[in-house]
């Protein structure tokens, strides 16, 4: 696959360049087809947004590379407390998401003779290309294709898992796994259950999946079936936001000792860009991380829609002169409730915003959750609110009005303001 997907912050669209070769004032032109100018776009924002006495920003870049949720240097990557003490005094590297996803898959081959990486074109690189010459490098024993039979990738899995191997399973699109569903919720997640005193288990299992809306996947290449799995017991889900949290989570979840489910948005593969630490680290499994703290509002989200609110934040704070705490669930189950819970205390407004439908979501989960516990509910100066996608299936024509945009999430801010 050669196509490049170009993610614009301020809406939902993707513009496809067939070449890494295409000159920047095409690529410019191939994104405003998809993603239109202000000017273009005007009749369909909400008034609230149109009135505002400021003039609008001008178009963000239609790449992430300048994104501030992205580590932009060495420092900044090296910053975090959560990287071990060898990690923060090394090098690093400028990846994209597929490539992180990559150098994480060969870190856990390389110090691992356990761990196995398998699915439908994973040897010749993947259709993301986030397997690229792994099967050249650690031979075809231990990364190759399988036949196009999700239940028997995962069948497969599960039985090396249950054996006492590291098996990495890729489901090409998470579209896709419903065939596997049923291996992965009566086997995968309760194989150590069932098993008791006999000690055997499955927790060396990682399914990895690319997942959401990429502006022209319609029903079948764009869902975001996380809530699916949430729902049982035994598993963890995760998905990361960029480059650096994608390496680390990924290797936290290959060594972990549960099933992981491993969901990688896949709009990110090349838009996002940023350094990430050269040596093998782990980022912690179900600790949501605070990306910037604020005292009136807070707003919950992962992947891809971080990066909308990050936009809506800004805006926000500016016009309406209010402070904003953004936190990233990284692991949606189990999630972090504790991180959820000191923010909420502390500013009393609460939205989540997610790609997937809005009914049965991560959002109506934690919106629960933080109603059900008595310090939060008695907090609150506002419903905790849901910005998501809408209960129906992927549009092609209109996906972009389908997944939550700026203008959605900034009028759900004004809305828990204005309460």
């Amino acid at each position: 696959m050669t196509s490049l997907y170009y993610y614009h912050p301020s809406s939902t669209g993707v513009a496809p360049a067939s070449d890494q070769s295409i000159s920047d004032n095409d690529r410019r032109a191939q994104c405003r087809r998809i993603n239109p100018g202000r000017n273009q776009r005007a009749a369909t924002k909400p008034p609230s947004i149109l009135n505002t006495s400021a003039q609008r920003p001008s178009q963000p870049p239609y790449r992430l590379c300048h994104h501030p949720l992205l580590a932009h240097s060495s420092q900044a990557a090296l910053a975090s407390t959560e990287l071990a003490p060898e990690v923060r005094n090394g090098t690093t590297k400028r990846m994209n998401l597929f490539q992180a996803i990559n150098d994480a898959l060969a870190t856990a081959l390389t110090e691992d003779e356990n761990v196995l990486v398998f699915g439908e074109d994973v040897a010749f690189g993947g259709v993301f290309r986030c397997t690229m010459k792994l099967a050249e490098s650690f031979g075809g024993d231990r990364v190759f294709n399988t036949p196009l039979t999700e239940q028997g990738i995962m069948g497969f899995a599960i039985g090396a898992a249950a054996e006492g191997m590291r098996p990495v399973a890729e489901i090409q699109f998470a579209d896709y796994v419903y065939p596997a569903f049923d291996q992965m919720v009566n086997e995968a997640a309760k194989f150590r259950y069932r098993d008791g005193a006999c000690g055997r288990s499955v927790g060396g299992l990682t399914v990895r999946m690319p997942c959401g809306g990429v502006g022209h996947g319609a029903m079948y290449h764009s869902q975001s079936p996380e809530s699916l799995f949430t729902h049982i017991p035994g598993l963890r889900v995760v998905m990361p936001r960029s480059p650096l949290q994608a390496k680390g989570l990924l290797l936290a979840a290959i060594r972990s000792n549960d099933p992981v489910v491993f969901m990688e948005p896949k709009i990110l593969y090349r838009a996002a860009v940023e350094q990430v630490p050269s040596g093998a680290y782990e980022l912690p499994l179900s600790k949501a991380e605070v990306l910037k703290e604020g005292s009136d509002v807070t707003i919950i989200s992962y992947g891809q829609p971080l990066y909308t609110c990050n936009a809506a934040m800004q805006r926000a704070e500016e016009d309406l002169g209010v402070s904003i705490e953004l936190i990233d669930l990284r692991t949606l189950y189990p999630w972090d409730k504790e991180t959820v819970f000191n923010s909420v205390k502390k500013t009393g407004r609460c939205m989540v915003v997610h790609e997937a439908m809005v009914n049965a979501g991560i959002g109506a989960e934690v919106a629960a959750v933080i109603q059900e516990n008595p310090e939060t509910f008695n907090r609150l100066e506002a419903p905790v609110s849901r910005v998501a996608g809408w209960s129906i299936h992927t549009p092609l024509l209109y996906e972009k009005f389908n997944i939550p945009d700026v203008s959605r999430v900034y009028e759900g801010i004004k809305k828990l303001l204005d309460y």
